[in-house]
């Protein structure tokens, strides 16, 4: 099953149950998308594939969390709980990351691949993540685990 299908059965689903706070999180992750297929479709592409429907959700994960840093800072409590509510939901179409101790190792076996010796060699170590674990990795995280070896 498709990202895309799925997303359709989780709205159903979500209906069915009268869960208007997941159906709006659903409906807003459905506008983005097809925010999405209409701005590739100068590009000749129909609709977005599945691995660009994980980076806009990836980027939706972000900056939520963004605000919820933000609304905390601002004693916006009730803000920052439905911000972390709508990550609930948005996580649940993302495949599981990869845990620290797995990323470590991955990190060790890209620098291994590369032969990577300094800071200027991590472009080559992030593409060779990227390329194999792309949707499982924590980018940002990892970027910091190579910046620490590399160093």
């Amino acid at each position: 099953m498709t990202l895309r299908e799925r997303l359709k059965e989780e709205v159903k689903t979500a209906m069915k149950a009268k869960d208007t706070a997941r159906l709006n999180t659903l409906r807003m992750i459905g506008a983005k998308l097809k925010d999405q297929d209409i701005a590739a479709r100068p590009k000749g592409i129909e609709q977005i594939s599945d691995e660009e429907i994980i980076t806009m959700l990836k980027g939706m994960v972000k900056s939520r969390r963004e605000s919820v840093e933000l609304y905390r800072q601002g004693n916006r409590e009730e803000l920052a709980e439905k911000e972390e509510a709508e990550i609930k939901v948005i996580e649940d179409f993302l495949p599981a990351q990869m845990n620290e101790s797995d990323m470590q190792k991955a990190v060790e076996e890209a620098i291994t691949k590369t032969g990577a010796a300094s800071i200027k060699d991590m472009g080559k170590v992030m593409a060779i993540l990227k390329q194999q674990y792309g949707a499982v990795l924590d980018m940002g995280k990892v970027n910091q685990l190579v910046k620490a070896k590399l160093n």
